[in-house]
């Protein structure tokens, strides 16, 4: 069965939220909608205080070619224009919509036949919706599918393996819209003129893949392939390893080796976008852990704090240690319930204190190599720990320290429990890439 080299395997808790339909979370009475919501060029204020918007209204505007448009997730007034707190801990821009309940937007245009729009039509309507990476990385999906001639790519592969512990978004997308998937799909393989596309799924999802393999029976070009449960199978480079046999090289980019890689719900984004020319205003998000009442797979307005999603689902269930955005392996413990969602949260994990590790109770390294053992990428996560925690910055860079994308295996497996992740992340934040 496909898989790549290295990996851990932390228990799943999918179990938690993976039988809970999608359901939509009530637009909020205010949104906080982060002007930069993506990698690269941050956006600029398009509306001023006092401003009527609808959904869908343009309220940031790209300033750079890595740059995306942010929009309104509710129709009202734009009511404050500020830093506000965010999950990540430093305060960004934001643009403050108080909703009036109307559920107006701006005007849609529906494409009959959207299977038949240009290379160049699907690109434009993509740019315009500001679709990000909605796996957590949230890079520019225009960029992304605008590969230079010099690179050509054959392959899109479409990330379904949702290796992340507790998370559970793509996987009910998978089950619910499976057609939207392969649609989405078969819109970036007309755009990039690629002749093959693949779905992978991890094998412990049978009815994720039975739904999709039902959904594309009818296009011989897609292929679902079932897939190893391993964390990080869904990183892109572990994804194209077990998938096309390709390694990407240090540094580089899948396109390298001439594959496309995007998420499940970029690639349902996709389709709304180019079908129905639906901005990004709102997203999946799966609230989830032993801490919350009713575990749950939330559609979500972009700007709802996340104190609302925890209210959607019940609360918290008893003493809470940590509310982390995103999953355990790969989430940042957030600091405020006061924080939005953006584009990029998949999910929200709730810690009870019964069980949770202090990260003060670390120990030395005993060299014993088990995070070496695991590494997806072939590093010395230990190497790097040791060097970072010295203040030794350059040291660790010269060990490779950017190939490090920050899975957390070393971390997981290490019985000194060291911090190697924040370790590697402080490093990485002192020194050049």
């Amino acid at each position: 069965m496909p898989t790549f080299a290295g990996g851990v395997h932390p228990p799943g808790k999918k179990e938690l939220s993976g039988s809970s339909p999608i359901t939509p979370l009530k637009a909020p009475a205010r949104v906080v909608v982060l002007l930069r919501q993506h990698i690269g060029a941050p956006t600029k204020a398009a509306v001023s205080i006092g401003d009527a918007v609808m959904i869908g209204t343009v309220i940031g505007r790209p300033e750079g070619f890595v740059s995306a448009p942010v929009h309104s997730s509710v129709s009202g007034k734009v009511i404050a224009i500020g830093e506000f707190p965010t999950a990540m801990g430093r305060p960004a821009e934001a643009v403050v919509i108080e909703n009036d309940g109307k559920e107006q937007w701006a005007e849609l245009k529906e494409e009959p036949g959207f299977m038949e729009l240009s290379p160049e039509q699907i690109k434009e309507k993509i740019k315009a919706a500001g679709i990000v990476g909605m796996g957590g990385a949230t890079f520019p999906t225009v960029v992304k599918l605008s590969p230079p001639k010099e690179k050509p790519v054959d392959v899109v592969i479409i990330n379904g393996a949702e290796c992340e512990p507790y998370l559970t978004a793509d996987h009910r997308l998978m089950i619910e819209r499976p057609a939207d998937v392969v649609s989405g799909l078969r819109l970036i393989m007309r755009l990039l003129g690629v002749k093959k596309g693949f779905v992978g799924i991890e094998d412990n999802k049978p009815d994720a893949i039975a739904a999709m393999r039902k959904a594309a029976s009818s296009f011989p070009e897609v292929e679902v392939i079932s897939m190893r449960v391993k964390y990080p199978q869904g990183a892109e480079k572990m994804l194209i390893k077990a998938i096309t046999g390709r390694e990407v090289p240090p540094r580089a980019l899948p396109m390298e080796v001439g594959a496309v890689v995007q998420n499940v719900g970029t690639t349902v984004a996709i389709y709304e976008a180019v079908r129905f020319g639906k901005p990004l205003v709102e997203r999946v998000v799966t609230v989830t852990g032993e801490g919350i009442r009713e575990p749950k797979n939330l559609m979500v307005r972009i700007g709802t704090l996340v104190s609302s999603l925890i209210d959607g689902c019940g609360g918290f269930s008893g003493d809470v240690a940590k509310v982390v955005a995103g999953g355990p392996m790969m989430g940042f413990a957030v600091s405020s319930l006061d924080v939005p969602v953006t584009k990029g949260t998949s999910g929200i994990l709730v810690l009870p204190k019964e069980g949770i590790f202090h990260a003060d109770s670390y120990r030395p390294c005993i060299r014993c190599s088990r995070c070496v053992d695991v590494c997806p990428m072939g590093l010395t996560p230990a190497v790097l720990s040791v060097y970072a925690e010295k203040g030794r910055y350059e040291e660790a860079k010269a060990h490779n320290l950017f190939d490090c994308f920050e899975c957390g295996s070393c971390a997981f497996v290490c019985p000194s429990k060291r911090p190697i992740v924040q370790l590697v992340r402080l490093a990485k934040s002192m020194v050049k890439p």
